[in-house]
């Protein structure tokens, strides 16, 4: 079985409180960052790997935006 990743909770918002926009290439530079920091501690080769993975394509992605 997988092992589950616990990501950060976000506190809690009240009504008057605005969400943060956040543009794509922003959300996938944290994404990358994060994904960097979950293969680090991973213990699981299986979830590195994978967390590895999602990161170059990212990292693809962000690279290919960035040039526009």
């Amino acid at each position: 079985m997988g092992n589950v990743v616990q990501f950060r909770l976000r506190p809690s918002l009240d009504h008057d409180d605005e969400i943060p926009e956040v543009d794509l290439v922003t959300a996938v530079d944290v994404a990358i960052r994060d994904l960097r920091d979950i293969a680090r501690q991973s213990l699981a080769s299986a979830t590195r790997e994978q967390a590895n993975s999602c990161r170059l394509m990212l990292e693809r992605a962000y690279e290919a935006a960035v040039r526009r």
